[in-house]
């Protein structure tokens, strides 16, 4: 059985059966609060905003993705790339909690194929490049298809101390620590569950910040500094789809 609140640091699911292994992997989470209501119109039926202090949350979470088969080697070409995604969380009619993309922008494009027909998720081929030197990382991405194309982004941090386990309250587990997502077809709501180790995070510094994803996912553009979190990565167990309910 599921635990109905899954919004804790330490995964409480496990997922037996998967078709595919993933690293995420150099991982910055932004994260701005925003007006319930404005989150809540770009959900599709069934689905709630999932609050903390009265406010919804969307991040802005570029990072490298690894895919490797459940079986089989990893082939390069196909399976090391980019992506940044714009989420928000959630509450579906079963009480359970989880992940809704507003978008995922991916630099390979049959990673974006198989996504949008497999899991039903809003990807978008884009062109997309990490660049590290140091403890800065910077993130960018040029939206190819499908529109609005041209959306850009442009991030870059600056990565600093670790965060010991004490430090870490109840709005950072929030805002990192979620183990389903949420998709949405035509015969209803579908869920795939994710099982990971506990997050290692990091402290990091926004540098500098040049972002069209998140107006072009529907939102008002953010307003005031990001909550910030980087981490190195988690190897991540990915579940096959289910139809909810």
């Amino acid at each position: 059985m599921i635990p109905p609140d899954e919004n804790v640091a330490a995964c409480p699911i496990r997922v037996d059966r998967t078709p595919m292994r993933q690293r995420w992997g150099r991982l910055t989470f932004l994260h701005w609060s925003y007006d319930p209501g404005v989150v809540q119109d770009l959900l599709p039926p069934g689905l709630t905003v999932d609050t903390f202090d009265g406010r919804a949350w969307v991040g802005l979470i570029p990072f490298f993705m690894d895919i490797q088969a459940a079986r089989g080697p990893a082939v390069p070409w196909l399976s090391h790339f980019c992506e940044t995604n714009v989420r928000t969380y959630a509450t579906a009619p079963d009480g359970t909690r989880g992940v809704w993309f507003l978008s995922l922008d991916a630099s390979r494009w049959a990673a974006v194929a198989t996504a949008r027909t497999t899991y039903r998720l809003p990807y978008f081929w884009s062109t997309m490049a990490l660049d590290q030197a140091g403890d800065v990382l910077t993130y960018s991405c040029r939206r190819r298809w499908p529109g609005p194309a041209g959306a850009r982004s442009r991030i870059q941090v600056r990565v600093g101390e670790a965060f010991a386990p004490h430090e870490l309250d109840e709005r950072d587990h929030f805002l990192t620590a979620r183990w389903r997502l949420y998709s949405a077809r035509a015969r209803g709501l579908r869920y795939a569950l994710a099982e990971h180790d506990v997050w290692p995070l990091h402290r990091v510094e926004l540098l500098d910040l040049d972002d069209e994803l998140m107006v072009a996912a529907g939102l008002p553009a953010p307003v005031g500094p990001p909550i910030g979190h980087w981490s190195p990565g988690v190897d991540v167990r990915i579940g096959y789809p289910h139809r909810l309910g």
